[in-house]
Formats: structure tokens, sequence, C-alpha cells
């Protein structure tokens, strides 16, 4: 996994990884060079293997990985992403890689398997008719299980007790359309709303709050690592993102049992049923997300209906135990 960031795709390698060996496998994670990231799996038990994965002037990466893999004596490698997968080398093993994202295929080209995380993205795959749809496989993501998480205290997030809160997850990214998440904000005089995440866009963010004058009910609350509790402590969860391939906080917010609205990216697109386990719409559309969080908001059998039932998606498609025995069957199924 060459990833340097700590966003939804290289958390989940992480808990993918980490789950690997919990379930009696022989894992050897090879990553790029990540102090936090390497020091987290050291500590569950594994031993990393840190390299650069650089550009393509980089040209020891993959001899290197070769040497290892060999020497692991590995039956599956497994390259997260499409930095990984360039430098993916070819051996006595099954090569898989696996994509969060619509990537360019070029990079994959020593990958004897591919993997998707939404059926939207294998099916484009399999369009671009350079893959057999049978060696493309459907895996989803699991999220961690937050039903048992205790909320964060409003006071500490400067929220009323008894107001209304709608939160934003992420990296403060453009594609994230938090300025939509804020613009709607500011049309909703009643409604206090948090976005917990670190990124380039902060500064604008920061300005437009400003110019809206919601400052008072608008808060950028920085880096986190307490999502469940916020998303426990949230009446609504807010996913703005004009482009998501899946959106892992969506599947969060399941699993915390917290009402789901969402602009019809990608990700949320094919996770949600509107009306049923969440609410769609229109990507960039402030003033439908502001009547949407209006009604939600002001309903709460709504909010309840809506909870309960992705909740048990949740429980049905995302939980660790159903994506780990696919993941598992899948993998266990290429070494025989």
């Amino acid at each position: 996994m060459a990833g340097a960031a700590n966003g939804g795709a290289e958390l989940f390698f992480e808990r993918m990884t980490l789950a690997l060996a919990q379930a009696g496998e022989t894992v050897l994670p090879v990553v790029r060079a990540d102090e936090g990231r390497s020091g987290r799996l050291i500590n569950a038990g594994l031993r990393p293997v840190e390299l650069r994965f650089g550009g393509p002037l980089d040209v020891f990466t993959r001899p290197k990985m070769a040497r290892i893999l060999r020497r692991f004596k590995t039956e599956v490698a497994v390259a997260w992403m499409s930095r990984a997968a360039a430098k993916m080398p070819r051996g006595d093993w099954v090569n898989v890689g696996r994509l969060g994202g619509y990537y360019d295929l070029k990079y994959f080209s020593n990958c004897d398997f591919l993997v998707g995380n939404t059926r939207g993205i294998v099916d484009w795959v399999v369009a671009q008719k350079k893959w057999p749809a049978e060696r493309v496989k459907y895996l989803p993501n699991f999220v961690e299980d937050f039903s048992e998480e205790e909320p964060v205290a409003r006071a500490s997030l400067g929220v009323p007790e008894d107001g209304k809160l709608m939160l934003g997850l992420g990296r403060l990214h453009a594609v994230k359309g938090f300025d939509v998440l804020v613009r709607a904000a500011a049309l909703l005089p009643e409604v206090h709303c948090v976005i917990a995440g670190e990124g380039p866009e902060r500064a604008r963010l920061e300005a437009l709050i400003a110019e809206l004058k919601v400052g008072e009910r608008v808060k950028l609350l920085g880096w986190r690592t307490d999502s469940g509790a916020l998303l426990k402590c949230a009446d609504i969860f807010v996913s703005s993102s004009r482009h998501e391939p899946l959106g892992n906080m969506v599947l969060e917010a399941f699993a915390a049992q917290t009402p789901v609205l969402a602009a019809k990216a990608e990700g949320p697109g094919e996770v949600i049923r509107d009306g049923v386990d969440g609410v769609l719409v229109p990507v960039d559309d402030v003033a439908a997300l502001a009547v949407a969080a209006r009604t939600m908001l002001g309903d709460v059998r709504l909010r309840v209906k809506l909870a309960l039932a992705a909740r048990q998606k949740f429980a049905a498609e995302f939980s660790k135990d159903v994506v780990m025995s696919q993941w598992l069957g899948f993998l266990r199924g290429l070494k025989t």
C-alpha cells in the first residue's frame, strides 16, 4: 500500500490487514514509509516493510518488492490502489489489484485479478473490455461497529444540548463539497453544523464561514479520531461530496445508526436507497440539501426509520464478519 494519507482507503487497508492476521492468515504489510501506520501495525503484532513507492523514476521499489515477496514465500499479493499496483512485480504468486476508485487500468497490468469495492467500479472495469468479468470481483469495505459508542458531549463542540446538529466528516478537499454543506447550513438558522477533518480547503472554508456570518453555528473541528462518538452525537450525518467512489463515512453512519443525507455521488448513490435507509439529493445543490436537512431534522420518526434500516444494511452487507467471510473465501480460493 503506497498511500501516505489517512483517508478511507488507507485506514481500510489497516483494518483489512489486521483482520486477515486475526483470521489466521500469515500477512506481510509492504507500505510506504509512514511512522504512524507502521507503528499501528507493529503494535498489532505485524512486521511491516517500508519501501519508497516513488514515481516513474523510482526503479528500485519493484525489484526490492520482488525479493521481499520471494523470501516471504508469497501465495497472494494484493496491491492497494494504483501506485502500489504500478510497482507490483510478477512471480510465483497471484497478483490482485484492489480498486477503491475509477483508476487508469494501465497501472494494474501486472495483476491477475481485480477487486472493486463497489459494484459500479466492477461494472466500469468490465466495460473497459480490458478485463474479463470472471477476473473482476466485487468485495465491499467493512467499517467499525459504532453501536456501543458513547456520544461526544455537545458542549465540547459548542453546540446546545437541545440544538439540531448536522455532522460532516472527511478531508477538507474541494471534492468533498463542504462549501455546499456550509452554504446549506447558512439557510438553516436554527441548525448547528460541525465538520471534522483537515486539508487544503480549510482557509477557503473559514473565509466562507466568515462571509456568511455563520461562525456561531458552523465549526471546523480539525482532525479527529473519534468519528463514532461524533456520529452518535449528531442528529444527521451529511455527505456533500461532488465525487465519492464509495464513501466509508456513509457506512460508518450506518454502523452508528445515524440518519444519512447525501449528495448522489457515485458511491452514496449505489449504497443508499433513497427514502429507505437514507436521503439523496443532487450533487452541488445547496437548496436541495438545505430542504432535505430541514425535513429530516424536523421529523424524528423519519430519522428513526432511516437509521434503523441503515443499521440493518450495515449488519447484512458491511459488517466485519460479513465482509471478511467474502474476502477470505476469495483469497483462499486463489491459493488452491
